[in-house]
């Protein structure tokens, strides 16, 4: 058999991992930015589908189809996100007389509109959240929210992923939410439904994996709990869920047949529920008909390969488990590493990976190694760290001990902000409701000792060890004044901030600018080591010397520097003066989706003037003060650049 993946990233390098080990050959598809990809060159052969544009890549049937064609292919695996859960390309793929790996094209169509599914699990007996489904109508939906009460919250009915969501808390805010998810569902889906339902204010959000295969069997491999989230986003998943009785459990894992049952599902897929935390109720949510992004945690606690059982149905066996479910052993966790600055509003980042230095004894399913470009076009996940504890606790400690130890060099993670999460005393506890984030404080800013061992490290580097070294070890603390070989580093960040580190020794011990000492200083095998007062410490590290370039993680946050040899900053804005308006500069490279101002027009603070689209979110630009356009120098399509300025203004008066 040779399996077309219909997708990229992490996902196809998981599937072809996967196939290969089974026997089978693999076709890799690609857009032009992912011509050098990881999954592009794992594969036994590859097919470029188009430029990045989606629809005329990895969103064309057409152009899919064709490439499998083209390749001799026999069967199509989608993969999850794109075109996973449409059932037009499931059809297309078995009008072209190949093997589609997932679910029949009807029960992905049913469960792929969430006003369908919700129909289908009232049938079966199992309760839904309170809602309106019955017409797309502006007045029928508005009346439907006042009857259920507010806040409601408006939902796009097909897709996932958190696309198509908006919160309105009081009446006026309906038809801006209203507008605003059915544009982003159109965009994301091409589809424009929503449902208007009840606001759970303490949700929990835990799904059920099930198995079912073409002889009627449907088996359910356990719970997880996917509460960590941000802007319905996950962020942090578990299995199986914690702090719910046996008698929940029961119950979850019971509905979660019933409804792969009533609807004939034959693939592998996730029947998701809300819990209220408030009162103990429980309600169906949606079915998603694919294989989902924190699939390995149940792989962890199972022993199981996932990929491997829907390739298996696919073909025609019966799952592995008809009778009852697989047993678990432990606890597992997940955390997805993305490209974002949490410190920043979780703005995307892009760049050129340096180095990626992944942890013995933990799982790193990636779609990115050293080299790889992380564009705008694409999701920001990077990749996904995945542990296995005999108990949570000592699964949540070994997950904070990874992210100390992940190195993901030349582009802003996520990481310190994972490791933060899990010294929260709501993850801790495994007491996590969906609006735990936005209930929480912001992270503390990264340590600035990063900044120190980023110096001592390039500095390490360059001196010849031992110089000198045995004149100074015995001196003490007192040992450095500011007469004493200072020498100064500038350091300049991913934003283009310099700062300058100033240390005084020589050959491995040194004073950070008389506030304290790291001795015996020296990097060996990718890490910097040195000492406190005795106390070894390491971390992992990466410098390159030619590119002038440190790349250092330190208490789960990663520094990435360049050495410069003067301060050159960048200053994204021209101030138009006083509280008056900032020229608007793109802070990342994107696709411009709406420009909403002309020359001439006058603007107040806040104001959106320009929407760019980067990593399959938007983003909306607004003015910092009261002002009027200058100049528009972008129209709706346009590719911008990171720092290229957009929109420009002149005083008012």
């Amino acid at each position: 058999m040779r399996i077309l993946v219909a997708n990229r990233g992490e996902i196809a390098t998981r599937i072809i991992r996967t196939a290969t080990r089974l026997g089978f050959q693999t076709v890799a598809v690609f857009a032009d930015p992912d011509r050098g990809a990881p999954h592009v060159r794992q594969a036994t052969m590859a097919i470029r589908l188009g430029p990045a544009d989606l629809d005329r890549s990895y969103l064309s049937i057409e152009a899919l189809v064709a490439a499998a064609e083209q390749t001799a292919s026999t069967a199509v695996h989608p993969g999850y996100g794109f075109l996973s859960e449409r059932a037009d390309f499931a059809r297309a793929v078995e009008a072209a007389g190949l093997l589609w790996v997932g679910p029949r094209p009807e029960a992905i169509e049913i469960m792929g509109s969430k006003i369908e599914a919700r129909r289908l699990a009232a049938r079966t007996g199992i309760p839904i959240v309170p809602g309106f489904d019955s017409s797309q109508d502006d007045q029928a939906l508005t009346a439907g929210a006042h009857q259920i009460g507010f806040p409601v919250l408006v939902k796009a009915s097909a897709g996932g992923g958190g696309k198509g969501i908006r919160i309105a808390f009081t009446p006026s805010e309906l038809p801006g939410a209203l507008s605003q998810a059915r544009s982003e569902s159109r965009r994301s889906f091409g589809d424009a439904a929503v449902i208007v339902e009840r606001y759970i204010t303490r949700p929990r959000h835990v799904e059920v994996q099930i198995v079912g295969d073409k002889h009627g069997n449907v088996v359910d491999f356990g719970t997880r709990e996917c509460s960590v989230q941000r802007r319905y986003q996950k962020l942090m998943e578990e299995a199986p869920a914690p702090n719910i009785s046996e008698d929940t459990e029961r119950m979850l894992r019971t509905w979660a047949r019933a409804v792969g049952a009533a609807v004939g599902y034959d693939s592998v897929g996730t029947v998701e529920f809300v819990l209220d935390d408030r009162t103990g109720e429980a309600f169906f949510l949606e079915m998603n008909t694919r294989l989902q992004v924190e699939h390995p945690v149940t792989e962890a606690i199972t022993g199981l390969d996932l990929v491997e059982i829907q390739i298996r149905v696919a073909t025609g066996e019966e799952t592995p488990f008809p009778l009852e479910s697989p047993p678990t052993v432990g606890h597992a966790f997940e955390a997805r590493i993305n490209a974002e600055d949490p410190s920043r509003d979780f703005m995307p980042q892009t760049g050129s990976v340096s180095v990626i230095d992944v942890p013995p004894g933990v799982r790193w399913d990636s779609g990115i190694d050293a080299g790889s470009v992380i564009t705008p076009f694409y999701d920001s996940m990077l990749g996904k760290l995945i542990v296995h504890g005999p108990d949570r606790n000592a699964a949540r400690r070994k997950l904070l001990a990874a992210l100390d130890q992940l190195l993901i060099g030349g582009v802003r993670t996520n990481t310190g902000f994972q490791r933060w999460l899990l010294t929260q005393d709501p993850v801790v506890a495994g007491r996590v409701t969906t609006r735990f984030l936005d209930e929480s404080g912001p992270m503390p800013a990264a340590t600035a000792n990063i900044g120190f061992l980023a110096a001592a490290a390039w500095l390490a580097t360059r001196d010849r060890p031992g110089a000198g070294a045995d004149v100074w070890h015995h001196l003490g603390r007192r040992r450095f004044t500011p007469h004493d070989s200072a020498r100064s580093v500038f350091l300049e960040d991913l934003d283009g901030q310099v700062v300058e580190i100033v240390l005084f020794g020589k050959a491995g011990s040194y004073v950070v600018d008389g506030a304290g000492l790291l001795d015996d200083v020296r990097v060996e095998g990718g890490r910097l080591l040195w000492a406190v007062e005795g106390v070894e410490h390491s971390t992992p590290a990466h410098i390159d010397v030619m590119a002038r370039t440190v790349s250092i993680a330190f208490e789960g946050t990663v520094g990435n520097f360049s050495v410069r040899r003067r301060i050159e900053q960048w200053n994204g804005r021209s101030e138009v003066g006083g509280n008056g308006a900032t020229d608007i500069a793109a802070p990342f490279p994107a696709v411009v989706t709406e420009v909403k101002v002309a020359v001439g027009d006058l603007v107040e603070s806040g104001v959106v003037v320009v929407v760019i689209e980067a990593m399959k979110m938007l983003h909306s630009l607004t003015a910092g003060g009261p002002g009027v356009v200058a100049s528009v120098r972008v129209a709706v399509g346009d590719q911008v650049g990171s720092r290229e300025i957009l929109i420009t203004f002149k005083d008012p008066t």
